[in-house]
C-alpha cells in the first residue's frame, strides 16, 4: 500500500491524530514546543494534508501550505519583539516603574496596586513575558527593602499581566490571532475589550488586597527607604530612550488610526521596528527575538491548516451549533467558559489557533452578527484563563521560576487558590458583559 492509497479517504483521521498528538506534547513539554510544531508541520506537508506545491498544472493551489500561515501574525510578533527589545535596553521601562513606586511613599498596599496597574498597562502594549521580566527585579528590591514576602506582589503581577494583555490587539498572542482571522483593528479591541478588562482589573486588585492585606505591613523607616529609591541612573541610554518613546508613540498612533489610514497593524509595527534598528546592531537585536515562538506559530498554522483542509474545522463548527441548537447565548457561554478553563491547563496559543478558524466557519454559516460576540468570548476566555494555574501562561512560569531562584517558591496548589478564584471572577464578569452587551 503506497502512501497515496493510505491517505485517500483518511485525511480527517490523520490530521486529527497529528493535531491531538501535537497538543499532548505541547501540554506535557516532553520535547520543546517548537520541535513538536515543526515536526507536526513537516508530517502534515509530507502526508499531503496540505500541498508543498504553489501551483498544479499552472493553476494556483488553494491547499499550498504557505496559504495557511498567517504572516500578519508573524510579522506583527517579530516587529513588536524588536521594538520592545531595543526600547528595554535603554532602561526607559524600569525608569517608569521606579518613578511610580517612589510616589507610593513605600506603603506596601499602594505598591501592590501600583505594581498591578503598571504590569497590566505594560502588558497591554508589550508581551507579558517582557513585562514581568522588567518588573521582577524591582519587585525583589522593594520586598527586601520592606522586609516582606514578595509572593503577594508576584502573584498580583502574574494575574495583572494576563488581565492587561487581554485589553488590546497586541497584548497577548491569542488576540493577534483573533484580530487577523476576524479582521478586527486595534481600535476594535480597545472599544470592545479595554473597558471590561479595566473593570476586571480593578475588581481583581481589590480582591487581592483583601486576601493579602495581612502580609502588607512595614515600618515607617522601611517605607522611607523605598521613597528614596535612586532613579537617576536607571536610563542607561538617554538618546535611545527618547527615540523609543517617539517610535512607540508613533506605532501606537498608527494602530489607533488604522480605520482611517487602512495601513495594516503588522506594517505599522514593521516600520517602527525598522526605525529602531537604525539605532542598534541588527545582529545583536535579532538574536534576542524569540524565534522559538515564531517558528512555533508557523508550525502550528500548518498543522491546523491540514486539519482545516481535511474538513475538521467545519465539523467542529457544525457540532457546536448542533449542541447549542444554534442558540447564540449558549454558543457564546460555552466558548467563553470552555476557553477559560482549558487555557488554564493547555497553551492558549494552539487553542486559539484552532478555535479561531472554527468561529470563522460559524460566521460563514450563521453570519457576522451571530459570530461577533463569539470572537470576544474566545479572547476573554483564552487570555483570562491563563490566570488559573501557575502553568497557564508563559509569564506565570517565568515568575514562578524566578521566585524559586530567590528561595520564594510559588507552589502549584498555593497559586491555584488565588488564580482559580480570580479566573472564575473574571469569567463571571465577562459573562455578564457579553450577555448585556451583545445577547439581550
Amino acid at each position: 500500500m503506497n502512501i497515496l492509497n493510505f491517505m485517500h479517504g483518511n485525511e480527517l483521521i490523520i490530521s486529527t491524530a497529528i493535531l491531538l498528538i501535537a497538543y499532548i506534547f505541547i501540554a506535557t513539554e516532553k520535547i520543546s514546543k517548537v520541535t513538536t510544531a515543526l515536526t507536526g508541520a513537516a508530517l502534515t506537508i509530507f502526508l499531503g494534508l496540505v500541498s508543498q506545491y504553489a501551483e498544479i498544472n499552472g493553476i494556483k493551489n488553494p491547499d499550498y501550505f504557505i496559504n495557511f500561515i498567517d504572516f500578519n501574525v508573524i510579522f506583527l510578533l517579530v516587529s513588536m519583539m524588536i521594538i520592545v527589545n531595543i526600547a528595554s535596553t535603554s532602561g526607559i521601562f524600569n525608569w517608569i516603574a521606579n518613578s511610580l513606586l517612589k510616589r507610593t511613599k513605600g506603603h506596601p498596599v499602594y505598591i501592590l496596586f501600583v505594581l498591578g496597574i503598571f504590569t497590566a498597562i505594560a502588558s497591554a502594549f508589550l508581551d507579558n513575558v517582557t513585562t514581568v521580566i522588567l518588573v521582577l527585579p524591582v519587585t525583589f528590591v522593594i520586598a527586601r527593602t520592606l522586609d516582606i514576602n514578595p509572593v503577594p506582589f508576584l502573584i498580583t503581577e502574574i494575574l495583572a499581566s494576563n488581565i492587561g494583555g487581554t485589553a488590546t490587539l497586541i497584548g497577548d498572542p491569542p488576540n493577534i490571532i483573533i484580530g487577523s482571522k476576524a479582521g478586527f483593528s486595534f481600535m476594535t479591541f480597545v472599544q470592545e475589550l479595554t473597558g471590561i478588562v479595566t473593570v476586571i482589573l480593578i475588581v481583581s486588585l481589590f480582591v487581592l488586597y483583601l486576601l493579602f492585606k495581612k502580609d502588607l505591613t512595614a515600618t515607617q523607616e522601611q517605607m522611607n527607604e523605598v521613597e528614596k529609591l535612586d532613579n537617576t541612573n536607571t536610563i542607561t541610554d538617554k538618546k535611545l530612550a527618547f527615540v523609543s518613546v517617539i517610535v512607540m508613540s508613533l506605532v501606537i498612533t498608527g494602530f489607533v488610526t488604522h480605520d482611517i489610514t487602512h495601513i495594516e497593524t503588522f506594517l505599522t509595527a514593521m516600520f517602527g521596528a525598522s526605525i529602531m534598528l537604525l539605532f542598534e546592531k541588527p545582529n545583536r537585536i535579532l538574536k534576542n527575538v524569540e524565534w522559538n515562538t515564531i517558528f512555533f506559530f508557523i508550525g502550528l498554522f500548518v498543522i491546523i491548516g491540514g486539519f482545516e483542509a481535511a474538513g475538521g474545522i467545519k465539523i467542529m463548527a457544525n457540532r457546536l451549533l448542533d449542541i447549542t441548537h444554534g442558540n447564540q447565548t449558549a454558543t457564546s457561554m460555552i466558548i467563553l467558559w470552555a476557553s477559560g478553563i482549558l487555557s488554564g491547563f493547555i497553551d492558549n496559543i494552539p487553542y486559539t489557533a484552532t478555535m479561531a478558524p472554527m468561529i470563522h466557519q460559524i460566521q460563514i454559516i450563521e453570519g457576522a452578527q451571530y459570530a461577533h460576540p463569539l470572537w470576544w468570548c474566545l479572547s476573554l476566555g483564552a487570555c483570562l484563563g491563563g490566570n488559573m494555574t501557575i502553568i497557564g501562561a508563559a509569564a506565570n512560569v517565568i515568575v514562578s521560576e524566578t521566585a524559586a531562584a530567590h528561595n520564594k517558591p510559588i507552589k502549584f496548589m498555593y497559586f491555584l487558590k488565588y488564580g482559580a478564584g480570580i479566573t472564575f471572577l473574571s469569567l463571571l464578569i465577562s459573562s455578564v458583559y457579553i450577555y448585556a452587551r451583545y445577547l439581550i
